[in-house]
């Protein structure tokens, strides 16, 4: 690549870390930017981006597969969203009133996701939800929850057990600080255990408000259901009169135009895996203060590359669900990220008798001065308009493949065993020779050749998130030349691990 160089090419980073450390919690706002899970020492500061790169404060170019960790879908600085965030800011930034824009997105995001009749606005997906836990509390009247481990879905208290990437990648179970009250309202279970599902609500019955799921796991990698799991869930939690949650903050718009419940055929597309196959029997990773039911069924799998039916589309809007969404469809859903086209944004919605528990209309009380505002909503209008694209989810997958063909193929020529899930335009490599389709497994991949791989690819030019979990993200502006030169570098960094130390 044109852009190799060291750490030591980043003193600009080093000293605005140690001035950030100063005067802000760690240095950073979020841990998840910190790299104390690639080793420590100062995260690369930032000052530009512009389609699928980014540049530090030493004026180094990225290549960028971060992309705020899913939000930016159609690359920095798209000129559509731009221009829209401009034109809201010009006429002010907040009312604290309603406006017309409001309406044109919500019809926006209910035509793409024909599960939601009504949804509100807020300022982030974990408001989004906290709020739809506390709905479904409020039109049940139960309290409890089941969630799987591993699954993140934000920071507020009640899910913050188990919770995936953010506290996994620190190496905490849960935070301190959340009320051993509060940790026993929720049952964790392993994801992709329809027999953990059923015992947890078996055994809880009627205490159980909802059962709240990533239709796809985003953050201990990308890992799909298997086949029958969701439409499994769903059923087994209206049998016991439960609401279900899709919690789609990461997955909503990622893989086409609607939601990963629109997905006509929820299967994997690519589940590549290189080196000796172990199959395992997956134990619940406890928590303290969780209440944790232990799968009585292997999970394993062959860990064989799966192919699938095609999950493309032309980029035009959903206007009727695909066949067999009924038996998958949630009660709520709630949403982030992308829809927000770089902006704080998040959203939740469902079925109109649930929604109308909510204030002005409801008892479920929910509330936010910045919720919906001009410009979140304006990003956001853009962006999904800009995604109507034809074709532009299909070359996300197409570029990809051959991303994902290249990396396999680099490894398996120096002998790192990694293992790759790939869902359209995301995918996620962990460094291991077993299949990776739940919590535990995850876990059970080597984290020191992961920051030895992130550190190799950095110096190269390459941005990757800094820890194990998460997942690579493209957008509509990588090239093909972008991937080619990713490749390149993913070649030199596998022949440098593959060295003795």
């Amino acid at each position: 690549m044109a852009n190799r160089f060291s750490t030591t090419g980043r003193p600009r980073s080093e000293a605005l870390y140690q001035e950030a450390l100063k005067h802000i919690v760690g240095g950073v706002n979020s841990p998840s930017r910190s790299f104390k899970a690639v080793g420590g020492g100062a995260p690369v500061f930032m000052k530009r981006g512009q389609g699928a790169y980014f540049w530090d404060e030493d004026g180094n170019r990225y290549i960028d597969y971060l992309a705020a960790y899913g939000p930016i879908i159609l690359g920095h600085a798209h000129p559509r969203v731009t221009a829209a965030i401009c034109r809201a800011a010009e006429n002010g930034t907040l009312y604290g009133t309603p406006t017309e824009l409001e309406i044109e997105f919500a019809r926006m995001i209910k035509a793409a996701i024909p599960s939601l009749d009504k949804v509100r606005f807020v300022n982030s997906g974990t408001e989004a939800v906290m709020t739809t836990i506390r709905v479904a509390r409020a039109y049940t009247g139960r309290n409890k929850i089941i969630k799987f481990a591993g699954c993140y879905h934000g920071h507020s208290d009640l899910v913050l057990v188990a919770a995936g990437s953010g506290p996994s990648t620190l190496g905490i179970p849960d935070s301190a600080g959340i009320p051993i009250s509060i940790a026993n309202e929720v049952i964790t279970v392993p994801y992709n255990s329809v027999e953990a599902l059923e015992a947890a609500l078996e055994r809880w019955g009627d205490e159980i408000a909802a059962v709240m799921v990533e239709p796809i796991v985003g953050n201990f990698g990308m890992v799909m259901p298997k086949p029958g799991f969701l439409e499994a869930l769903c059923a087994a939690a209206r049998r016991n009169g439960s609401l279900v949650i899709y919690d789609e903050v990461i997955t909503a718009f990622r893989f086409h135009y609607g939601a990963a419940q629109t997905f006509d055929g929820l299967e994997a597309q690519s589940l590549g895996c290189i080196g000796e196959q172990v199959i395992k029997s997956p134990t619940s990773p406890g928590c303290m203060g969780e209440q944790v039911m232990k799968s009585p069924a292997s999970l394993g799998d062959t860990g064989e590359q799966v192919s699938s039916t095609s999950l493309g589309c032309t980029g035009e809007q959903a206007t009727k669900p695909p066949a067999g969404f009924a038996a998958i469809e949630p009660d709520l859903t709630a949403l982030g990220k992308i829809i927000g086209g770089g902006l704080p944004i998040g959203a939740y919605g469902g079925r109109k008798e649930i929604m109308e528990q909510v204030a002005p209309l409801g008892p479920a009380y929910q509330a936010g001065t910045m919720a919906g505002n001009p410009a979140s909503i304006s990003a956001g209008i853009a962006c999904l308009q800009a995604l109507q694209e034809p074709g532009l989810y299909d070359r996300l997958d197409r570029l990809a493949a051959g991303l994902e063909a290249g990396l396999a193929d680099a490894a398996r020529e120096h002998g790192i065993a990694l293992t790759i899930n790939r869902i359209r335009g995301s995918l996620s490599t962990h460094f291991c020779a077993h299949p990776v389709s739940n919590y535990e497994e995850a876990q059970d991949t080597d984290g020191e050749q992961f920051a030895r791989f992130f550190r190799l690819m950095l110096d190269q030019g390459v941005c990757l998130a800094p820890s194990k979990y998460e997942a690579w993200f493209l957008t509509s502006a990588h090239t093909d030349e972008d991937i080619s030169a990713t490749v390149e570098a993913a070649e030199r960094a596998f022949a440098a691990m593959a060295l003795p130390l």
